[in-house]
């Protein structure tokens, strides 16, 4: 077995030793295995059975005993059919010989068959894969115990790819360096201050990590795992691929495989609803290009308007804005010609940020920020505000900072825009907070700490930040 395991299509392996690396090969021990699995065998019925079921052959037998099964299916490895279960009439039972024992499973039916979690259009389907997966198991147990101790991933090209694009991000330039210079304010005391004064430090780093967002995926045709090369056996559902970057691993090799997803444009079918990090990821940009193109003509033209942010635009024009983000990306066309009234941009904005689907205070750090607000003493609010808000994620952290700045300077034109920052603070609570369960009452008993933390942002935006 040792010789198979290391044997390929081309006759060649994968070298652990990096001065001796060569191409990577795929390794082909478990693809021969399937290839030699036994193929099913249906035991048809003699007669023709009144009580079975339209969606089964005649390979249904109805309500034998287990013993009589068992019989009928002696001495034929590969061997199947299917009985009404005496203890439990209604019920429906997969007999299947393999390794010289019958084998009952449980079969159930709600358009497709299965016994477990893959689904089969047909039993004849599901008996196949069952065969190949009994068979490989049984073949390789040792084998696929130890298939992800020699991975060659980082040999495929991806580790390279990374370093290429992160190296591409940092050549366009990083944000600019943090600059806090701020004037004291008695409401807080020296220690927050001092030390993000001192933090005269770039940004939070421009490589975004990204964990990989598999699900399970149906490969037509052989495939192998592009984590540890071996083949991924079964008829369906043989492994999972990333939905972002398109990675093909085995179930077990994605608990594996590094954050290093690099989503391909090709596979983001969209700009609104997607997670914030795979789209920054996906167009190699810092934040996203909404926030940003937003915000810019907010700017540039929307800043003295009265109620920015509080009055809506119509529906339907935000409705347009967002379907030619979606569709035309940062070539979209948000101009004064093409929207002449700006609440249809600051519109547009709040609901990109209310529909991504992990807001950008993230769920896992809502419960902070609320109970940082909770905290009566105002020194001690702001330093716990500030420890969360290094909690999150980069390109939050990132889209966060851009915003909060954003908003700081409408509330320079307060004379004009009406909109002080306990304003932007209500309409900006609930759009960037939102509780991990979709709770009315805990919604409305937060409104006000959702509030303040918004608010307090802004107000002390160039310290916080």
């Amino acid at each position: 077995m040792a010789a198979s395991s290391n044997s390929s299509l081309s006759g060649s392996s994968v070298s652990s030793d990096p001065e001796d690396y060569q191409p990577p090969i795929w390794k082909s021990y478990l693809y021969q295995l399937q290839q030699e699995a036994l193929r099913p065998k249906r035991i048809t019925c003699p007669q023709e059975m009144e009580s079975r079921p339209k969606y089964y052959g005649r390979e249904f037998h109805g309500m034998i005993p287990r013993e009589y099964a068992d019989e009928l299916l002696a001495g034929a490895e590969g061997a199947y059919l299917i009985r009404e279960s005496q203890r439990q009439p209604g019920t429906h039972t997969l007999a299947l010989r393999f390794g010289h024992q019958t084998l009952n499973y449980r079969l159930f039916y709600d358009g497709k068959h299965f016994v477990g979690e893959k689904r089969f259009e047909s039993v004849h389907d599901l008996v196949t894969d069952a065969l190949i997966t009994l068979y490989i198991e049984t073949k390789a147990a040792e084998y696929i115990a130890k298939m992800t101790t020699n991975p060659i991933y980082e040999h495929l090209g991806y580790t390279s790819l990374l370093k290429d694009k992160m190296v591409h991000r940092l050549s366009r330039g990083r944000t600019e360096p943090r600059r806090v210079t701020f004037q004291r304010d008695e409401r807080i005391s020296s220690p927050l201050a001092r030390r993000s004064a001192l933090k005269d430090t770039p940004e939070k780093q421009c490589y975004y990590e990204k964990i990989h967002n598999f699900k399970v995926h149906t490969f037509r045709g052989p495939h192998w795992c592009e984590y540890c090369a071996n083949f991924m056996w079964g008829l369906i559902a043989q492994g999972v691929r990333c939905s972002d970057c398109g990675l093909n691993v085995h179930k077990q090799c994605s608990k594996l495989v590094p954050s290093d997803c690099q989503p391909d444009l090709r596979r983001i079918k969209k700009v609104f609803s997607c997670d914030l990090t795979t789209l920054v990821k996906a167009h190699n940009t810092t934040r996203p290009m909404v926030v940003d193109m937003c915000i810019q003509e907010i700017e540039l033209r929307g800043m003295k308007s009265e109620g920015l942010y509080r009055v809506s635009g119509f529906s339907e024009h935000i409705e347009d804005v967002r379907l030619a983000f979606d569709r035309d990306g940062e070539k979209a066309d948000i101009s004064a010609s093409a929207y002449a009234d700006i609440n249809i941009i600051a519109g547009a904005l709040k609901l990109y940020l209310r529909d991504l689907p992990i807001p950008v205070i993230t769920f896992d750090l809502y419960s902070k920020f609320i109970q940082a607000a909770k905290i009566p003493n105002a020194e001690s609010r702001l330093e716990a505000i500030h420890e969360t808000l290094l909690q999150l994620p980069p390109a939050h952290y990132e889209t966060l900072r851009y915003l909060m700045a954003h908003l700081k300077r409408v509330t320079l034109f307060e004379k004009d825009n009406l909109m002080n920052a306990e304003n932007l603070g209500i309409v900006f609570g609930p759009t960037l907070m939102q509780p991990p369960e979709l709770n009315a009452l805990t919604t409305l008993n937060d409104m006000r700490q959702q509030k303040l933390v918004v608010q307090l942002m802004i107000e002390h935006e160039d310290v916080l930040f």
